[in-house]
């Protein structure tokens, strides 16, 4: 497989006239842009759902007793670990640039 993997890198970067190492650059740029973009989204609809603009937000809701965790708990954890996700997206968009 990895040899089929280099074939077609090489044949790829040959037709685009870019060099290798750019080519797998730039995929790696492009998969981790969508993948942000994924999560921000996900990220916005179920923030809009609760009202807040973060985990650390939902979480004070709660300590003040203005949401029911019985039904949101789980969503908090999701958006605690998405805003992980993201930050680790982002960490590795930089060390590309």
């Amino acid at each position: 497989m990895a040899v089929q993997t280099d074939t077609l890198l090489s044949a790829v970067a040959q037709e685009m006239h870019i060099p290798e190492s750019d080519l797998l650059k730039q995929g790696l740029r492009v998969l981790l842009e969508r993948q942000l973009r994924d999560i921000k989204a996900q990220m916005f609809e179920m923030a809009g759902r609760y009202g807040v603009s973060s985990a650390e937000e939902m979480e004070a809701r709660y300590r003040a007793g203005t949401l029911e965790e019985a039904d949101s708990w789980q969503d908090l954890q999701r958006l605690d670990h998405l805003e992980y996700k993201r930050d680790r997206l982002s960490q590795l968009l930089e060390a590309l640039a």
